[in-house]
């Protein structure tokens, strides 16, 4: 299970930082360019966008990592990864698969109660 945590958590993060320069990008764009915006739509919250785009991919590569040896931890962060996807982008296409992954990786790192190496978490 750690293995499929880890797994999991990196595909989400390498996803995610796609979805990340794109809703940065759009962001800074939509604030530089006020005229784009009024086309295509102003952001609600640019600055939960801004920090989820740099954090969500990150806690999801890192919790991937630290899912082996410290999958507690690692499964926290893949949590927290996943809620802030969906809080900054919500669930649509672009971002159902990190939601998915770092959601499902952290839940199987959590899960990991008889660990593969003699250390456990509980």
């Amino acid at each position: 299970m750690r293995n499929a945590a880890l797994t999991l958590g990196l595909i989400a993060g390498l996803i995610g930082i796609f979805v990340g320069l794109i809703g940065f990008g759009y962001a800074e764009v939509t604030e530089r360019r006020a005229e784009l915006g009024e086309v295509f739509g102003v952001l609600d919250n640019p600055g939960l966008v801004r920090t989820a785009s740099f954090f969500a991919p990150l806690l999801a590569i890192a919790g991937g990592a630290m899912a082996k040896a410290r999958a507690l931890v690692g499964g926290i962060l893949m949590l927290v990864s996943a809620g802030m996807f969906y809080a900054a982008f919500g669930f649509n296409v672009g971002t159902m698969f990190p939601i998915g992954f770092a959601a499902l990786g952290g839940l199987l790192a959590i899960a990991a109660g008889k660990p593969d190496e003699p250390k456990a978490h509980f």
